[in-house]
Order: C-alpha cells, then structure tokens, then sequence
C-alpha cells in the first residue's frame, strides 16, 4: 500500500517528511432561500439619513441684543429684544414691559430693526434647550368619576425657579432698555400696518 500510493515520493521530496496543508476554509454559508409566504402589504424599510444636524446660520441683521419684531405666533405684532442663538432658534424677552416670556422663535418669522440693546449685563448661560423641554408624564388610568375632577383642577403653574430666572433676566434688561430714550413704550407698543402705509417702503 505504502508503495502504491506514492506515498514515499512526496516523503522523499519534502525531505523525509510528510507535507502538510493548511485546512480548507468553511465552504460559504448557504445562500438565503426566498420564504414561502410573504407578508400581505408592503412592509416599508425606513432610509438611512446621513445628514448631520448643523446649527442655523443666523441672519447678518439679527446680533445679540437686536430689537425684533415677531411676525407669527401667539405674540405676533410684539417687540422683543434678542439674546442668544440656540439650536431650535432664537432666545428673546422681556416678559415686564411687553408679556413675552423667555421664549424662542424662529428667526424667518420676525423682523430686525436697526436698534440694538446694550445685553451685555444680561447673563443667558443657563438657558438652553434642555431648559424650555417638556415634562413628559405618565399617563394613568381613570374612572368616569376621576375623569370629571381632573377637568377641574386648576391649570400647571410655573414652577418658581423659572419664575426668578424670568425676574432675573428682566431687571437687567430693562435697565439697559431705559439708558435708550423712549425704547421703553416702542417696545411694549404693539406694531401693526395702518391705511395707507407700503411694507416694501418702511424703513425698520
């Protein structure tokens, strides 16, 4: 058998040793075969997005301390004066002289006017976005009875540390909006178009 099968050839060409090989791979993993049933509606795969958040490029009017005019919204027609850029938009008040709160917006629904407020006692650092984000509740399950009390309990109240953040922001706001002469009751005045006025004539 030993001579048969040439085994002392290839002993003899590999001086005096038997050869050996590296052991074969893993044939490949059997191709996927199609299911047997398919599901009855198209089953929608969602598409990968790529795109990376950037922040908005802020409008060359619009610098810090810029008194804005808002054109939407539950405030439309009041002027504000703008603090800091965030991520989701613009950060304005005061809430003392005109009733807007420390809210933001978005910087295509307002108009920059050429006058502009000394901010620079007004410290904004803490007010980000996380900072205007929603309390997310859990909801529970109630009877008919408990149904008709939750109605009548009052509406949420702000909670106190933003109340003083909001006091805090408007006192040294308003002292740099007072240094300007008659600043004060522009802003807390309500802007809106008369008869007889062009918008694509009014100089802001």
């Amino acid at each position: 058998m030993y001579h048969k099968r040439g085994l002392w050839a290839s002993k003899a060409k590999n001086g005096g040793v038997f050869p050996r090989y590296d052991p074969k791979s893993k044939a490949l993993a059997a191709v996927e075969t199609a299911p047997k049933f398919y599901p009855a509606d198209d089953v929608k795969k969602p598409l990968l997005n790529k795109r990376k958040p950037q922040p908005t490029k802020l409008r060359a009017s619009i610098t810090s301390g810029t008194v804005l005019i808002l054109l939407a919204g539950r405030f439309m027609g009041k002027r504000v004066v703008f603090l800091k850029q965030l991520a989701s938009g613009l950060l304005f008040g005061p809430f003392k002289i005109n009733g807007v709160p420390l809210r933001r917006g978005n910087q295509s629904y307002v108009i920059a006017i050429s006058t502009k407020v000394d901010i620079s006692r007004v410290n904004a650092d803490k007010f980000d976005d996380k900072y205007f984000a929603k309390e997310v509740e859990k909801k529970k399950k109630e009877g008919e009875g408990e149904f008709f009390e939750a109605e009548k309990e009052d509406k949420k109240t702000l909670p106190d540390d933003k109340k003083e953040d909001q006091k805090a922001v408007d006192a040294s706001l308003i002292e740099s909006i007072e240094g300007v002469p008659d600043l004060k009751a522009y802003i807390a005045a309500r802007f809106s178009l008369k008869s007889g006025m062009k918008p694509h004539e009014l100089v802001f």
